[in-house]
C-alpha cells in the first residue's frame, strides 16, 4: 500500500440562506424598535411643549397682570390731574375774572350822574345788548320824562334806552344797539365767605376792580327785598356794577354802602333782577 498523502482541512460548508419568513421578521423586529424610539422621542417633544406652554402662559399672566396694574395706576394718575384740575380752576383768580368780565362792564352818563352798568344773557331781541345797572342812577333822566343815556368805555361813547325799572328793587334794565358779550349769571345764592370781585367806576375812574367776601344773606324784611352784604370797597359810582364770583358769574347788582362804617357794601341778588326783568 502507498503511503497516505498529506491530509487537507476540509472545508466548511457552505451557511444555509436565510429563509423569507426570517427576513420578514427581522423587519418586524427592525419596525417595531424605530416604532418605540419614535414614540420615545414624540413623547419627550410632547412634554417639552407642554412644559414651554405652560411657560407661555404664565408668562401671559404675569404680562397681563402687569398690564392691568399699569392700568390701575395710569386711571388713579388721571384721577388726580383732574381733581388737581377742579382744585386749580377753584382757586381765586381775581386778575383771571377782571380779564373776563371788564370789557362788559361801563361807565353810565344819566344826565348829571355817573354810575355803571354791565351787559348781561344773551343778545337782546332785534339785535343789540340788554344791561343792568341801579335805578337810582338813571331816576333824574327816567322821572324828567327821559329815557337816553350813555354807556362810556375807553374813549367810546355809546347810546342807551331806559326800558325798564323797578323802583322797589332799585333796578334798571337798559338797551343799545351796539353789541357786547353779556356776562353769564349764577345760579346759586351767595353763601358768606365766598370769595368776589366788585367792578366798577367808582367817582367816574371806569375799570376799577375790587375784591372781598360776601359777609353775609340778609333777607327780605319790613318791605325792603334781600340784600348781599360784602366787605370789598365801593364808592359813588361804583353802584349798578356787578359783583362777580370765583367762576366769573354775576352774583348781585352793588347798589350801596354804609354810611359812617367800613367794609359793609350792599347787592342786589341777581336773581332779584333776573326774574323781574327776564333778560337773564
Amino acid at each position: 500500500m502507498s503511503s497516505p498523502g498529506p491530509a487537507w482541512p476540509a472545508a466548511p460548508a457552505p451557511a444555509a440562506a436565510p429563509t423569507p419568513r426570517a427576513r420578514g421578521r427581522a423587519l418586524t423586529m427592525v419596525a417595531l424598535g424605530l416604532a418605540v424610539v419614535l414614540a420615545l422621542v414624540a413623547g419627550v417633544q410632547a412634554y417639552q411643549i407642554h412644559q414651554l406652554s405652560g411657560r407661555l402662559a404664565a408668562t401671559d399672566q404675569r404680562l397681563a397682570a402687569a398690564q392691568q396694574g399699569d392700568g390701575t395706576r395710569l386711571d388713579d394718575l388721571d384721577q388726580r390731574a383732574q381733581v388737581l384740575e377742579k382744585q386749580a380752576g377753584a382757586q381765586f383768580n381775581p386778575e383771571a375774572v377782571a380779564s373776563a368780565v371788564l370789557p362788559s362792564v361801563f361807565r353810565v352818563r344819566a344826565g348829571q350822574f355817573t354810575g355803571t352798568a354791565f351787559a348781561v344773557g344773551k343778545p337782546a331781541t332785534g339785535g343789540g345788548t340788554n344791561l343792568f345797572t341801579n335805578f337810582h342812577v338813571v331816576e333824574s333822566v327816567w322821572q324828567g320824562g327821559g329815557r337816553e343815556v350813555f354807556l362810556e368805555r375807553t374813549d367810546q361813547r355809546y347810546p342807551a334806552t331806559i326800558v325798564k325799572v323797578d323802583e322797589a328793587n332799585d333796578v334798571a334794565q337798559l338797551r343799545t344797539n351796539s353789541k357786547f358779550t353779556g356776562l353769564v349769571t349764577a345760579s346759586a345764592a351767595v353763601k358768606s365767605g365766598q370769595q368776589i370781585v366788585v367792578v366798577g367806576a367808582p367817582l367816574g375812574l371806569q375799570d376799577s376792580v375790587t375784591t372781598g367776601v360776601v359777609s353775609a344773606f340778609r333777607e327780605a324784611e319790613q318791605g325792603s327785598g334781600p340784600v348781599i352784604q360784602f366787605d370789598a370797597p365801593i364808592n359813588p359810582g361804583n353802584s349798578g356794577g356787578p359783583v362777580i364770583n370765583g367762576q366769573k358769574q354775576v352774583v348781585g347788582i352793588a347798589t350801596a354802602k354804609a354810611r359812617d362804617a367800613e367794609g359793609i357794601g350792599l347787592a342786589v341778588p341777581i336773581k332779584v333782577a333776573c326774574d323781574g326783568f327776564r333778560i337773564c
